[in-house]
């Protein structure tokens, strides 16, 4: 074990024996244990983006026999050749592991939230368990590079076909798909990317899904339209390939500009309220570039998607894809949700609430069962994360504001850390050899983990209070609760707001965990349960002390989202945001994470960046800058009458499996379809209230 090691602008400081001496308990550090062991993982087949996709024109093109009778032959769309761009999008044969598909069936999904809507550019929530995902397409695509070999990583082409840098680096041209089309036939061309940068992203009163902003490209990034299907970029850096990953699901999906231009404030007379909620779930045929469109809706009942016609991806027989016609998603919960993927009443789940990992394996170990389980990597961790911003981010009180001094107090952060008794944290979600002991940053397993590099700050509770003491805190009333200092909000109980995600239980349980380990050090939390549909605005507002918040694709792959690793802009951190003048309060070592991300997305070299991700690492872990909390793997739960799912799917990695398996491909085998589709040969409409699917 090593003594405490203080991180202090940048330079490591040893705290020697003879200071220890004088605490009651000296807090030691150690590595973190190596993950039990887990034979239910599978492995990817690990390929090159070029086995799996190219962009080309074919000699011919095909589509479901029904489109063609009902919709082409009566005028009512163009042939499938005219509706295709000049070269579509082409999976490549080799890599599907079943090889090419038939039309027809639908996937059913059993979802937990609830859609506010379709604008994803004015933050509306679609209700995910991958609805956004089927509905809209982005500029790159990360989600099947979990099969992707390390050498050759970098994003797919996707929207954008393919892209350029300029000899110094600082100019990316990138070329879009040229001559595809929205679901309601209307051309996709740059206005639609430029709108998505210029009216969403860069406009301050709008706040995209999943928090994309003008600094997640950089600070001082620009882009610019140069004809119809090429756009520029300009960076600050030099070759910021990093910017390539959030380019993809979450960080550049354009939405239809034709649609949404007409109630934009920019535009129109409408208000940024009214530009947001114009399109409620109820909004009928809403256009998309995805797969899917949405079709029919009904509230706390169903979600249904039919197939785009005018999707711009085949396979290399030229049919049109998707195979499958529909996806449904039962509005019910997140539980459920297993419970009926597992039952073969729901086609799909990612069974990631670790509660019901056990009865899911004994169920699916039946021979009869109709679907099948397969984990994936340890990809799913939690932490708590405290609020670091002190300059008035989210308006708080004097006991708000004296709880943001004390979580920026290493003291107290290696109180709350020493405090957390992670191995039981872990089995009391399951028992078994799932959960693994998670001091925070990278995840165990991943690319970039360095176990050497990672500082664990084992469960103590005498550590725990002796630090709070250092840290100024005692009991001064004798009610089991330390309190603030004298002259600090009034010197009442250090009482701390936990806010947490009420759709999830295992969210509820960590928070309970949590609740139990401070109040045994003298510290009250109070849990403030937020649904989901809420929980990215509550986030935002910065109105809350501790988050229990499931861990980002920054922390698993590091190379996607890598500018949220730190606070490398003003609104780049999930838990350290500027407050209302812009400037960030920045705590030493936060500069020196900064320092390290922002060389690190700008460094080409592979050895340097390992290096600098084993520099991030220690400084993250030995600072306690969020505090781990347990780290386990996902299941993809699967009906097993589906095709071409590629092992080692995992739930969760560069994007969510719905993503990873490529469900456009995705096949049913025509012995094995069944009659699910609650709109069979049916397209969508025109785009509007009330409006739904049409048959002919």
């Amino acid at each position: 074990m090593n003594k405490r090691v203080l991180i202090l602008g940048g330079v490591s400081v040893l705290l020697g024996v003879s200071t220890l001496a004088l605490q009651a308990q000296a807090i030691e550090s150690t590595t973190p244990p190596d993950p039990p062991k887990f034979s239910a993982q599978q492995s990817p087949n690990f390929v090159s983006i070029k086995d799996i996709l190219e962009y080309k024109a074919l000699p011919e093109y095909h589509e479901p026999g029904w489109v063609t009778k009902q919709f082409v032959d009566t005028g009512k769309l163009p042939p499938v050749k005219d509706r295709l761009p000049k070269e579509p999008l082409v999976y490549k044969t080799a890599n599907e592991p079943d090889g090419t598909g038939v039309y027809g069936d639908v996937m059913r999904h059993v979802i937990g939230g609830r859609p506010q809507g379709w604008n994803y550019a004015a933050g509306q929530i679609q209700g995910w368990g991958g609805v956004d995902i089927g509905m809209y397409e982005c500029l790159t695509r990360t989600g099947p590079l979990f099969e992707v070999k390390a050498s050759e990583l970098q994003p797919m082409p996707n929207l954008a076909k393919s892209w350029d840098w300029s000899p110094d680096g600082h100019v990316l041209t990138m070329h879009l798909i040229e001559g595809a089309k929205w679901s309601d036939g209307v051309p996709f061309t740059a206005d639609d990317v430029m709108f998505y940068w210029n009216d969403n992203i860069e406009d301050p009163n709008v706040k995209p899904l999943n928090s994309a902003g003008p600094d997640s490209f950089g600070v001082g990034t620009t882009l610019e339209k140069v004809d119809d299907y090429t756009v520029k970029w300009t960076f600050k850096e030099a070759f910021p390939k990093q910017y390539l990953y959030t380019m993809a699901y979450g960080g550049f999906c354009p939405l239809p500009a034709h649609i949404l231009k007409p109630m934009h404030p920019k535009y129109s007379n409408h208000t940024y309220d009214e530009y947001q909620n114009g399109f409620p779930p109820e909004y009928m045929n809403f256009p998309v570039m995805g797969a899917w469109v949405p079709v029919a809706y009904r509230p706390d009942d169903i979600i249904v998607l039919r197939r785009n016609p005018y999707y711009w991806k085949v396979d290399e027989a030229g049919n049109q894809l998707p195979y499958l016609d529909e996806l449904t998603y039962k509005l019910s919960t997140w539980a459920d949700r297993d419970v009926q993927a597992v039952a073969g009443t729901g086609d799909f789940s990612n069974l990631e609430q670790a509660e019901s990992y056990v009865e899911a394996l004994k169920r699916s170990a039946d021979p009869k069962a109709p679907a099948r389980l397969a984990f994936g990597a340890r990809t799913i961790g939690y932490s708590i994360y405290l609020n670091y911003s002190a300059n008035g981010w989210g308006t708080p009180d004097a006991r708000g504001e004296a709880v943001r001094e004390l979580n920026r107090n290493l003291d107290f952060r290696l109180a709350v850390t020493s405090a957390v008794d992670r191995e039981h944290l872990g089995q009391s979600l399951v028992k078994g050899p799932f959960t693994a002991i998670y001091p925070g940053g990278l995840y165990a397993g991943t690319a970039f983990y360095d176990k050497a590099s990672t500082v664990y700050y084992p469960y103590n509770v005498d550590v725990a209070k002796a630090e709070l003491a250092k840290a100024g805190l005692k009991d001064t009333d004798g009610d089991g609760i330390v309190n603030f200092p004298a002259g600090t909000a009034g010197g009442q109980d250090v009482s701390i707001t936990l806010l947490a995600n009420s759709d999830y239980q295992t969210d509820k349980n960590l928070a309970e965990g949590v609740v139990a380990a401070m109040e045994k050090i003298g510290i009250r939390v109070i849990v403030n349960l937020v649904s989901g549909s809420n929980m990215t605005a509550t986030q935002n507002s910065g109105a809350w002390d501790w988050q229990i918040f499931r861990n980002q694709s920054e922390l698993i792959s590091v190379v996607q989202n890598t500018a949220s690793l730190a606070p490398t802009g003003p609104q780049t951190s999930w838990f350290h945001r500027a407050g209302t003048d812009g400037s960030l309060d920045l705590l030493p070592f936060e500069k020196d994470l900064v320092d390290v991300v922002n060389t690190f997305i700008s460094e080409p070299d592979t050895a340097k960046r390992v290096d600098l991700m084993k520099k991030f690492q220690k400084i993250y872990t030995q600072n306690a800058y969020a505090i781990g909390l347990t780290q386990y793997p996902g299941a993809l739960i699967i009906n097993k009458r589906f095709a071409n799912i590629p092992a080692g799917a995992p739930i969760f990695m560069f994007n969510w499996a719905e993503d990873n398996i490529m469900r456009e491909r995705v096949f049913v085998p025509k012995a094995k379809q069944a009659n699910y589709e609650l709109y069979p040969d049916t397209l969508p409409g025109a785009p509007g209230l009330g409006n739904g699917p049409v048959s002919k």
